[in-house]
């Protein structure tokens, strides 16, 4: 344990975190996404498992340390619901509000609204990203990703 970072955030995550550069994709996933298979064409090319806790828990602690890409539209993105992409599930809501948790640290603003993804274009982006990470989660659309910002200078 160490103090002042959130016991969610294991070693190869916190590893991960620490090697991502500004404008890098970090994927948040639940249980049923193809996370293995995925991650092996990543750049970090190993699944992150973060069993225990859920995406938005997953994404409250990666965004305790991580600040998102305040210079790109949707820093933070989720997988559309197949058949009603403007669909907002209950998880995807709670995302929102993890995510709007840190707008005003990292943008200034009140909220920062996701954009969203097709189901198959997610997959792609996926492959794409700096690092797949797995949760325990078990709700369906529990899918996102997450881009990196800068941390400014004192």
């Amino acid at each position: 344990m160490l103090h002042g970072i959130d016991p969610a955030l294991n070693a190869d995550l916190l590893y991960v975190l620490q090697a991502m550069g500004h404008g890098d994709d970090l994927v948040i996933c639940d249980a049923n996404f193809p996370a293995d298979s995925i991650a092996r064409q990543t750049t970090y090319g190993r699944l992150i498992r973060t069993d225990n806790i859920g995406s938005p828990q997953a994404i409250r602690a990666v965004l305790s340390l991580m600040p998102l890409d305040s210079f790109v539209e949707y820093p933070a993105e989720r997988m559309e619901v197949v058949g009603n992409p403007d669909e907002l599930p209950a998880i995807q809501q709670e995302a929102q509000t993890a995510i709007d948790a840190v707008a005003q640290r990292d943008a200034g603003r009140d909220t920062w609204p996701m954009g969203s993804v097709e189901r198959f274009a997610f997959y792609e982006r996926a492959k794409k990203a700096y690092a797949i990470v797995a949760t325990g989660e078990r709700r369906f659309y529990g899918c996102f990703i997450l881009k990196k910002g800068v941390i400014p200078p004192p």
